[in-house]
């Protein structure tokens, strides 16, 4: 009987010790994630633009599908020609969309529509790197054909290094604020619990008007004045530490 006592007592011991050890942990756990204060710091670095990317499409419309097509591929190979005199890589020229679409006209008291025509469009996607000439691409681009010229965009292609180099400024200025509040509040700061990125570096697209260029029929007005300007790479972080 005495033995039986004692190992149940043993057992119950143990238990206890175990539990004990549980909120103990949960206790620091819950200390070490409460118990925290968190700093935001901004870094900013100003880069000029190295690459333009021109949204533009050429469009036509005929009674059938196979003139629509055959007079947007004359167009088509007259863009490309004009693009590559200019300088530009096969590669840098990409189509990006292609559609037939029928044209109906609607009975004016119901009935079923009928098909007037076919009106295709293709889309281009065109990288320029030469920055220089993208007045002249813009107007020369009118003149080959491509009735639709709406959208420009100046960026930075290769964004890594230079949000590298923001990245490390959000940081040392979070870090100066943790720095300073140890010295005016009289904390000492810990370990870091967490941390976290905001990315804001992209471009604001410029929308061109075709029709302000030779009036989108062939050009003959004067080229477009394009400034490239410059873009900011903005990373804001968010550093939280622990406060012993």
């Amino acid at each position: 009987m005495y033995k039986y006592l004692v190992w149940t007592g043993s057992v119950a011991l143990a238990v206890l010790s175990l539990f004990l050890l549980v909120e103990i942990n949960q206790i620091s756990n819950t200390a070490a994630t409460t118990n925290t204060v968190s700093f935001n710091g901004e870094g900013k670095v100003t880069a000029k633009p190295d690459i333009a990317v021109i949204s533009a499409s050429i469009v036509t419309q005929a009674v059938n599908s196979k003139t629509a097509q055959d007079n947007n591929s004359a167009k088509s190979n007259a863009v490309d020609s004009f693009l590559k005199k200019q300088g530009i890589a096969e590669k840098d020229i990409k189509t990006s969309g292609y559609d037939v679409t029928p044209q109906y006209r609607y009975p004016v008291y119901g009935g079923q529509p009928t098909i007037t025509g076919y009106q295709v469009t293709q889309s281009y996607e065109i990288k320029v790197r030469d920055l220089t000439k993208i007045s002249a691409i813009l107007d020369g681009l009118v003149t080959a054909g491509a009735n639709q010229v709406n959208n420009l965009g100046l960026q930075i292609e290769n964004p890594d290094a230079i949000q590298a180099q923001a990245r490390q400024l959000a940081i040392d200025d979070a870090k100066k604020k943790a720095t300073e509040l140890e010295k005016q509040v009289g904390v000492r700061l810990g370990k870091i619990v967490n941390f976290s990125e905001g990315y804001n570096g992209y471009p604001v697209p410029m929308y061109y008007d075709s029709n302000k260029v030779g009036g989108g029929m062939g050009g003959g007005g004067p080229e477009p004045t394009i400034s490239t300007g410059e873009n900011d790479v903005v990373v804001n972080v968010t550093i939280t530490y622990q406060i012993k």
